[in-house]
């Protein structure tokens, strides 16, 4: 049990340390803790005055944070023997502190969330007016802040797919693939936009790829399909269009492709 004391101890010692870092709740954490530790042990009269007396200050130096006060107002109260009413107050500081932290992190997300919705709107206006290159400066910066949001390097290539800017479009599905691999989502814009550039056997490519990684997406089966239609390979059209209703054997759109392709192929 002397080890768990002298790591009871060591925890009561950090307790002012991190108040000043402003890390309150691995303080109150460290002191509950502590307090688990005494009342878990089989202690000595002369070991739990000690603990009683490093308790007490404890406490008192919670109370005195100015910034522990602010989360949580209330005055801990504590004397010898009530370390049991003192762990569950602890615990309710403990709850209360991190229903903060989620508040405040909802609330950073929604900003996050805003910032990057009134910046793709302000891209989007650009683009309408033909104004390419200002357009991407906000997206690049919108990049840079969020470098890892894949999805939002996709939503701005469909912005650019939607203009009719398919070598930009490309050119931000191709960075975005290398963030994530294995978005086969990316893949199937990626062979879309290739497609809509008449670029038909790097398209065919990229669905070749998509497909090793999920071969139970007819959508991805059905859009490869797509690409064989206008790129008139009509027995490998037929092929796509019986693996899509191999999976979803309702599925209309597959059916009416399977029927044009054999129709072709005579």
């Amino acid at each position: 049990m002397s080890g768990e004391l002298t790591n009871a101890r060591k925890k009561l010692a950090t307790v002012p340390s991190l108040l000043k870092q402003k890390k309150a709740m691995p303080a109150v954490q460290a002191a509950y803790d502590a307090v688990l530790i005494m009342l878990k042990g089989g202690l000595m009269k002369a070991e739990r005055e000690e603990f009683q007396e490093l308790i007490d200050s404890t406490v008192h130096i919670l109370n005195s944070d100015k910034k522990l006060r602010e989360d949580y107002p209330l005055i801990i109260n504590y004397a010898p023997g009530q370390e049991k009413a003192l762990m569950e107050t602890l615990r309710e500081i403990l709850q209360e502190l991190q229903k903060k932290v989620s508040d405040g992190a909802q609330q950073l997300l929604a900003a996050m969330a805003k910032r990057k919705a009134d910046q793709l709107d302000k891209g989007q206006a650009l683009l309408d007016e033909d104004n390419v290159s200002e357009a991407q400066k906000i997206f690049n910066s919108l990049i840079r802040e969020f470098k890892d949001d894949t999805e939002l390097r996709a939503e701005i290539a469909d912005k650019f797919i939607k203009s009719g800017l398919y070598n930009e479009a490309l050119e931000y599905l191709e960075e975005a693939l290398k963030n994530d691999p294995n978005a086969i989502f990316l893949y199937n814009r990626i062979g879309i936009v290739l497609r809509k550039m008449k670029d038909f056997a790097s398209a065919e490519k990229y669905y070749l790829r998509a497909l090793k990684i999920n071969q139970k997406d007819e959508y991805l089966y059905f859009n490869t399909g797509r690409l064989y239609y206008d790129w008139k390979k009509w027995n490998k059209m037929a092929i796509a269009a019986e693996k899509a209703l191999a999976i979803n054997p309702g599925f209309a759109e597959a059916e009416k492709m399977l029927k044009f392709a054999q129709k072709k192929m005579g």
